[in-house]
Formats: C-alpha cells, sequence, structure tokens
C-alpha cells in the first residue's frame, strides 16, 4: 500500500542502447514471452529468444496482442500461461502488451490449480514506444464492453524494466505524436496531482523539460538516437511519477471518450488536454491557487512567460498548442472526425464514466458530472 509521504520505486531500471542484450544475464528455467505482433515482424521478438537461450531459459510466445486488449484476450492469456509453467514473465511491445501481461498475472492467481504453490514469476517489461510508462506501473488498462477500466495493484509492477531505444526507431510519426503527448499528460497530471511530492515533481518536471525539447525532432526524425532515448528516459519517468502520485481527469475523461469512440489513448488525452488546464486552473473563472501556480512553474521552467500564475497557464496551453500543431494532432473532436450528434449523444454517459474512473480521485480538483459534461463540450 501506498501512503501520503512514501515513494515507491519498484523496478530495476536498465537504459542504453542495446540494453536488450541484459536478457543473457537473466536467471529462470522458462519464459512466457507476451509480444504484439510489430516486434515479432521486426525481429526483435527472436531477438529476446535468442538472448534467453543463452542464457539457458525456453521460451514461449503469446504473440496475440492488439489494440485495447479485452477480457477475451486477457482469459486467453491466462490459460496459456498457466499451461506453460513459466517462472519468467516477459512482456515485449507497446502499451497493450505490456497491459495485457499485467492482466494477466493479476488474474491468473484467480484461476490457478489451488493444490499448486504459487510463486509470482520474475516480471521484465521491455516497451517498443515511449509513451505509458508501463514498465514501471502498478497500472494496467483493459476493455470490457466498451470501458477502459483500470487494474491497480503493486503486484503487477515489473521487476525489471528495460529501456532499450533502439526498439523504438521503427515507430510511425503519427505513433510518436500520441504516445509522446502520452508522456505529456502522465507528467502534468502527476504533478498537479493532491498526491505529489518533491520526489514525484523533481521527475515529472524533467520529464516534462524533455517531451518539450525532443519530442518535434524525432517525430521528424526517428533516427535521431539521442532525442529518441530522451523521449524513451522520459517516459519511465513520468511512469514512475504518476504510479506515487495517481493521475487525474484528463485521464479519466480519454478512457471513457477513447473507450467509446476507439481514439488512440494518446491522442484521446491530448485532445482533453487544453480544457482539463483550464478547469483545473480555474483560469475562466477564479484561480485556483494551487494548480494555477504548478502550472505556472511548469512554463517558468520552459522560459516561458509567467510573470503571474494566469500568464504562466496561458503560456503554458498555448506551447502545449503549438507543439500538438507542429506534431500533427487536431485540435478538436470534431476535427478527428465524429460527428457532433454522435458525441452528443454519449456525452452524458462517458461523463458518468470518467466520474467513476479510479484517477478521478486523484485530480488536483474534483469535479462534478456537469463539469465533465462542460470539459468535453469545451473540447468539440
Amino acid at each position: 500500500m501506498i501512503i501520503k509521504g512514501s515513494f515507491v520505486l519498484k523496478p530495476k531500471i536498465y537504459f542504453s542502447e542495446n540494453a536488450l542484450s541484459l536478457l543473457k544475464d537473466l536467471s529462470g528455467h522458462k519464459a512466457f514471452i507476451v509480444a504484439d505482433a510489430i516486434m515479432q515482424d521486426l525481429g526483435y521478438l527472436q531477438k529476446t529468444i535468442d538472448y534467453l537461450d543463452e542464457a539457458g531459459i525456453k521460451s514461449e510466445v503469446f504473440s496475440d496482442i492488439y489494440p485495447d486488449p479485452d477480457i477475451a484476450l486477457v482469459a486467453n492469456g491466462i490459460k496459456k500461461y498457466s499451461e506453460s509453467e513459466a517462472d519468467v514473465l516477459i512482456a515485449l511491445g507497446g502499451g497493450s502488451a505490456i497491459d495485457t501481461a499485467k492482466a494477466i498475472l493479476y488474474f491468473e492467481s484467480g484461476f490457478r490449480n489451488k493444490n499448486k504453490v504459487y510463486k509470482k514469476p520474475t516480471f521484465v517489461a521491455i516497451p517498443s514506444t515511449s509513451g505509458t510508462g508501463s514498465e514501471v506501473t502498478d497500472f494496467s488498462v483493459i476493455t470490457s464492453n466498451d470501458e477502459k477500466v483500470c487494474i491497480v495493484d503493486n503486484d503487477i509492477s515489473p521487476d525489471i524494466a528495460i529501456l532499450d531505444p533502439t526498439c523504438i526507431q521503427h515507430v510511425p510519426s503519427r505513433v510518436v505524436a500520441d504516445t509522446g503527448i502520452d508522456v505529456l499528460v502522465h507528467s502534468l497530471e502527476a504533478y498537479v496531482s493532491k498526491d505529489a511530492t518533491d520526489f514525484t515533481d523533481a521527475l515529472a518536471e524533467k520529464a516534462i523539460q524533455l517531451i518539450f525539447e525532443n519530442l518535434e525532432i524525432i517525430y521528424k526524425d526517428i533516427n535521431n538516437i539521442k532525442a529518441r532515448s530522451h523521449v524513451h528516459n522520459a517516459s519511465c519517468m513520468a511512469g514512475i511519477a504518476f504510479t506515487n502520485t495517481g493521475l487525474g481527469i484528463n485521464h479519466s475523461l480519454a478512457h471513457a471518450f477513447g473507450g467509446k469512440f476507439h481514439i488512440s489513448h494518446g491522442r484521446s488525452n491530448a485532445l482533453m488536454l487544453k480544457s482539463v488546464i483550464e478547469f483545473n486552473s480555474g483560469l475562466k473563472s477564479t484561480l485556483d491557487e494551487y494548480s494555477s501556480k504548478k502550472y505556472s512553474n511548469i512554463a517558468k521552467i520552459l522560459n516561458l512567460p509567467a510573470r503571474t500564475s494566469r500568464e504562466g497557464v496561458v503560456s503554458l496551453i498555448s506551447e502545449i498548442e503549438r507543439l500538438k500543431k507542429n506534431i500533427g494532432i487536431e485540435n478538436s473532436i470534431r476535427d478527428i472526425g465524429i460527428k457532433e450528434e454522435d458525441f452528443s449523444k454519449e456525452i452524458e454517459v462517458m461523463a458518468e464514466t470518467a466520474l467513476k474512473d479510479r484517477c478521478t480521485a486523484s485530480n488536483p480538483k474534483l469535479p462534478t458530472k456537469e463539469d465533465l459534461i462542460e470539459i468535453y463540450n469545451n473540447c468539440c
């Protein structure tokens, strides 16, 4: 359990080019590898298997991963994992692969043979995108009946995180934009969370700075290894920060919206960001002292005009909008092709879902359902 005044950092983190080769030093007899098709197609799955072979570890692969993993996928994974009798669990791929592996680990205890003594496997996460920070968090997001459900449990946090920037060198520019903005939202929500601390603030501030300095660079040139490494590290830092602070309504709104209209998580977050900052800071009404000061402090770190808290918030929003434009992210829900009547039809249900989302509790300002409906409308 995480209590106020504590800071938890569980995984051992390795970050360098060719860090994947560290798998040669792993101990175990059999690995169950949860990998997405892209990692298989690009040859990273075979590299993983080869390194495990060198360590004397046999491998079994579960590669039926698809975006927005659901209960059916997890159930299939649990069955195969349980039958494998593996003592090492490896998640190789994007957020969907890592979330699936975490969910398998979480639910497997309910399906295993009660006569067997359960021993938690060594859990290794190797992200292939720079966005979720899932390699260091105790969060997993699974889709159930068109709703995204957050699983939060300390036991699903990986034991080892391998950040190898060569694993993200083939990421398409649109995915770079989606995942990079997700890092920014993770960092900002951790920074203004009511459970933020000096430790989480330090990580969030650095992650935000790295994103603004490097995301546009790799959006235009994914081969820039230095910028790619910085963004990959920023994703991990943001993950450590928010796993200790929780997130906020930006994610709650994005979960409900993305689940309903099947828009990528990062892009859903991006569409909500401006309106959420306006709400949290009280920019359009009475300025909220806590949130506005924190947002303004980020503006100062980014060397933006911030002589007052209000000016800092406005400057930060303007800089975020500039970044979004430069990496091809739409301005509004209408711009991504969702009809106003379709959106209006779902808005109340989405607001109710967002209000009950686990991320809402750590938002700096607790909203009503009407507040969330207004934020959604402001995103149109």
